[in-house]
């Protein structure tokens, strides 16, 4: 193994308040998976604000369990079975979800439904790469053309054979989106952020019909891709399919183009940086657009909708962090000025809307 093995991705200490009852879990995993043995090294990873991730390292078996988050009310808005059918359905055609391994819906366990997988060892790219790695501009254009090879080969998937035809709403799906993000963008709004108005009504009267429905992991980003520490341009594993539905393709781009921040952007565009999409090598924006279309035989022509539906999207996510914030339900000192992003979101679809009048 070459010294990138040490660069592999691993969990740390399990939070304060989300310990997780292991005697229980290790008790109802055993009879579930064959040649599962000893006792299991617990650790949690800190990654995503959503869904609790813990590493189970066994003597024998490397795995990864996901449970909802303590008091969650909602079912549908962290539904374990759903995420671990979407990859259990997907594996046969799309080899690049996690192996899984057993679902737990008996609220006696753990008083939550939850999910084993095996765990893809690897690299994870975040806003930096991990310490030590250092590739050339031609490895880092290989790595960012693998990354969006797996978006194309996603949305060829046929959703129908494998068994997901009912995953989503299907046909309409743009409209649905305009109009959700809309409600919750709102319902979300406090006094110091932009009204968004323009936006939300150019939005809804620039609204196209569905270029085609698809499968879309909706949260395509560096840090749900696991790479091969041997090779990383070689993309082991795609993570977190929460949120995947059947879609418009081109707002999954849309979407994961938002967090795309490139080496020529401005100033305050830089510091909201959370992937290495600056590194000398990847593509911009626009070339990634330009080499997904002609993979997937799409017109470009509307793309300005789907760029300016994604940055409104992301706004609305971070909005509706900042909600928390404000309203004192969290006091997390790195949501204290999102506010200002959303202005500066705000500026960016309107600097994008302006240029097609």
């Amino acid at each position: 193994m070459s010294d990138n093995s040490k660069l592999v991705d691993v969990a740390g200490g399990v939070r304060r308040g989300e310990e997780l009852d292991i005697a229980a879990v290790d008790a109802w995993l055993k009879p579930r998976i064959d040649g599962l043995a000893g006792d299991p090294v617990v650790t949690q990873y800190s990654g995503g604000a959503s869904n609790w991730t813990y590493r189970l390292a066994y003597p024998t078996h490397d795995l990864i369990l996901r449970r909802p988050p303590k008091g969650t009310k909602a079912k549908s808005a962290h539904d374990m079975g759903r995420e671990y059918k979407v990859q259990a359905a997907l594996a046969p055609v799309f080899p690049f979800v996690p192996e899984m391994l057993a679902f737990c819906e008996d609220q006696s366990v753990i008083d939550c439904d939850f999910y084993v997988m095996r765990r893809i060892s690897g690299l994870i790219p975040r806003a930096n790469m991990p310490k030590g790695l250092s590739l050339s501009a031609e490895q880092t254009r290989d790595l960012c053309l693998s990354v969006v090879d797996k978006l194309v080969a996603l949305h060829q998937v046929d959703y129908g054979l494998a068994g997901l035809a009912s995953l989503g709403k299907g046909e309409g799906y743009c409209e649905r989106q305009v109009r959700g993000w809309s409600g919750r963008y709102q319902k979300s709004k406090t006094w110091n952020v932009p009204s968004f108005k323009k936006v939300m009504a150019w939005l809804a009267e620039n609204t196209p019909g569905d270029v085609r429905t698809c499968v879309i992991h909706n949260d395509f980003r560096f840090d749900n891709v696991v790479l091969n520490p041997e090779q990383p341009s070689e993309v082991l594993g795609i993570l977190d399919w929460e949120m995947a539905t059947l879609g418009d393709p081109l707002m999954d781009l849309g979407s994961a183009l938002a967090y795309w921040v490139q080496a020529d952007d401005d100033k305050v565009m830089r510091a909201t940086r959370r992937q290495p999409t600056h590194l000398p090598g990847m593509l911009s924006r626009d070339e990634v657009v330009a080499y997904y279309c002609e993979k997937m035989d799409l017109s470009i022509d509307k793309w300005p909708f789907y760029e300016v539906f994604g940055l409104f999207r992301l706004a609305v996510i971070i909005q509706q962090i900042y909600y928390r914030y404000h309203h004192k339900q969290t006091d997390n000192p790195a949501f204290k000025n999102m506010w200002l992003v959303v202005w500066y979101l705000d500026r960016r679809c309107q600097r994008i809307i302006r240029r097609q009048r």
